[in-house]
């Protein structure tokens, strides 16, 4: 099993929580508060993965690596933005600079 297939499978799930009414599901509860909180929730796993990384412990790492996937996951569905589309993107910019792209992207921003 890939990890890219782990993600879809994730993201799945993810999506399907949106309409669990049971209440048992800690990712029902995230959406349930909107995106504020999803992506203040986001935003604390990503501090979290900076500090891990920082100190000498791997397990942390990944394990904080993978809190961050899974946020952004719940952060994505929240503003109801499928995850095969941010990999799209990704995929569009496969084979370009990431100096370049960041150029274009600065450009296109003015």
């Amino acid at each position: 099993m890939s990890e890219e297939h782990t993600l879809d499978r994730l993201a799945a799930l993810i999506h399907a929580r949106r309409s669990d009414t049971s209440g048992k599901s800690y990712t029902t509860q995230l959406l349930a508060a909107g995106t504020e909180r999803c992506a203040k929730k986001f935003g604390e796993e990503a501090v979290e993965l900076v500090i891990a990384a920082m100190a000498s412990d791997a397990k942390s790492v990944r394990a904080e690596a993978a809190d961050v996937l899974y946020h952004l996951l719940v952060l994505l569905e929240s503003r109801e933005i499928a995850f095969q589309d941010v990999l799209m993107v990704l995929k569009g910019r496969m084979g370009t600079s990431g100096l370049e792209e960041k150029a274009s992207r600065d450009k296109g921003a003015s």
